[in-house]
């Protein structure tokens, strides 16, 4: 009998990548990587003239249809394996990335007379221009109390669905009016794949405010945001949701000539990239928490009890595991911030010595900041360049470094700044804890767990955690692999759940980071410097961030 194989497909902020896995095994043969033509769209769009304001962040939807068409094939090419023993799909996004599209389901960015309209584009992720629309989300759901708002620890995100879709109402109005739906990037792909519009449990569950068992917020609500949101479910959305772990349709005849698959190969509902990440370690019990580390970090955890977190971005019911509870908070900025450091600070004299050594810029800081002992550089840093998503969920807060002296090395501020986002997971990780969740054991997977040995042990050492690591460096696309196994089931020669997958695919490396005495006894000092700093510029002792902010705001407009 042949292998069988199942690809998965990870869109994520600058690239997608599609992984073909033997079923049987979890076995990785084959990758592909196509980087995104226009990448995020944050300054201009691709007509080279229209400006964007602060804190926009867009893409193309061509890109993913480019992913589909490049990917896939190249993965199947290098392996040599016939399509015809691929027997299932599935595709992970970062959420909420949101699509405005037309009766066909074809994006509006499409059309020649909305090229130059920013709003016709997908609104990505980490596009934080809808803050004023989550604000009044926020202010009018406390005074209603409107028990979903605890789902989200007490604040809706400004990049989440809602928020993005208001603020295309609010700024272009007739562009909206021809809008026949929104709908999630992931949803939209697998509707270019099977023609089945399937909008997906996890991403509707965390991004949209829906809930498994009484949906999404009444209509009234949606009036007292806005009269013309009354309907705005019915209208430009769906009520429809559909599980993760199920199929969502097969390969359409022109999807098969896309991407060189065989028609009829199953295709899973959508999914979420951090979410689908959990089973591809393994992880389909309760109180083990993945960090899904890159530009930004994700931390989920699965749970039996539904239980009030401030500040985390959802809990939702099947989000994650069919059974669980599964709780998701997060960072905005971890691999960005570290990226913005050696673009903007380090100086030629480093990327020389990184040359002559034949070392990455980060691998050199790294190096260097690895001989520091811990509190060495007397420096502290908040790690909040891109704003604050757990536990203040606060995009308005930007960041901080204190202790700076005309000796300061570069290596010291590149420690500072992983200490920083080590300090946030571990704020994150105690709000968990005091809330009744509690957190056995840490997982780490993403691009920086494996390149990074040194911020791996600085996160054990700050948590007082031991963490294990993915083997795979592409975690999401093998969960999406492993979804699109379980959608062909078994008689296709795939599995019947996600946890019977999980038990035979997903891989973790032979790896433990263990925390050392010394450096948590120093840790433990400097996490209460950061807990006085965080809470003072957060929490309304001092909205110094915010007023320089509108500052700059009122500069740039006038």
């Amino acid at each position: 009998m042949s292998k069988k194989y199942t690809i998965g497909v990870d869109f994520g902020t600058q690239s997608g990548r599609a992984l073909l896995v033997e079923v049987a095994t979890g076995r990785e043969v084959a990758t592909a990587i196509k980087e995104y033509p226009h990448g995020v769209m944050d300054e201009y769009l691709p007509d080279g003239t229209t400006r964007l304001d602060d804190d926009w962040a867009l893409q193309h939807p061509q890109d993913y249809i480019d992913v589909l068409k490049e990917a896939i094939p190249r993965v199947l090419k290098e392996s040599g394996v016939d399509p015809e023993n691929v027997i299932g799909v599935g595709v992970d996004f970062t959420a909420c990335t949101l699509i405005p599209v037309g009766e066909e389901g074809i994006p509006l960015c499409f059309h020649d007379e909305y090229k130059s309209n920013p709003h016709a584009y997908v609104k990505l992720w980490k596009h934080h221009a809808a803050q004023d629309k989550a604000n009044k989300i926020n202010d009018i759901a406390k005074k209603r109390a409107e028990e979903f708002l605890n789902l989200y620890g007490g604040k809706v995100s400004s990049e989440w669905l809602f928020p993005k879709l208001w603020q295309m109402l609010d700024e272009a109005p007739d562009l909206y009016k021809r809008a026949a739906k929104f709908i999630e990037a992931a949803d939209w792909v697998v509707m270019q794949l099977t023609g089945e519009e399937k909008r997906n449990s996890c991403a509707a569950g965390y991004k949209a405010m829906w809930h498994k068992h009484k949906g999404y917020p009444s209509n009234e609500f949606f009036k007292t945001l806005d009269p013309r949101l009354e309907n705005v479910v019915d209208q430009k959305l769906s009520r429809d949701i559909y599980p993760i772990g199920t199929k969502a349709g097969e390969l359409t005849e022109e999807a098969a000539r896309l991407t060189g698959l065989m028609q009829g190969t199953a295709v899973a509902v959508g999914n979420v990239d951090a979410h689908v990440a959990v089973p591809a370690v393994g992880i389909v019990e309760e109180g083990k928490m993945l960090m899904i580390m890159g530009t930004s970090t994700c931390h989920i955890i699965l749970a039996k009890e539904e239980k009030i977190v401030p500040g985390i971005c959802g809990v939702v019911e099947d989000g994650v595991i069919p059974g669980f509870l599964g709780y998701e908070a997060g960072q905005s900025c971890v691999g960005d911030h570290f990226q913005w450091f050696v673009n903007n600070c380090v100086p030629a004299s480093y990327y020389e010595e990184a040359i002559e050594k034949g070392m990455n810029i980060h691998d050199l800081l790294s190096q260097k900041a690895a001989k520091l002992a811990v509190g060495e550089s007397g420096l502290i840093a908040i790690d909040w360049w891109n704003g604050n998503r757990s536990v203040l969920v606060d995009v308005d807060l930007t960041g901080l470094i204190i202790g700076y002296t005309l000796l300061t090395k570069p290596e010291e501020i590149y420690r500072a700044l992983i200490e920083a986002t080590a300090y946030g997971t571990r704020m994150i990780i105690e709000t968990f804890e005091e809330r009744g969740v509690p957190i056995k054991e840490l997982y780490a997977a993403g691009g920086i767990s494996h390149k990074n040995p040194f911020l791996m042990q600085i996160y054990s050492d700050v948590t007082n955690r031991e963490i294990r690591i993915s083997a795979s460096a592409q975690t999401p696309a093998l969960g999406s692999a492993m979804f699109g196994a379980v959608a062909a089931g078994k008689e296709r020669g795939g599995y019947d759940s996600i946890v019977d997958a999980a038990k035979e695919m997903a891989r973790l490396k032979d790896v433990v980071y263990r925390p050392i005495p010394r450096n948590v006894e120093v840790y433990n000092k400097l996490y209460g410097e950061y807990k006085l700093l965080h809470d003072y510029f957060a929490r309304g002792a001092n909205d110094v961030m915010k007023r320089l902010k509108n500052i700059k705001r009122q500069v740039i407009e006038e």
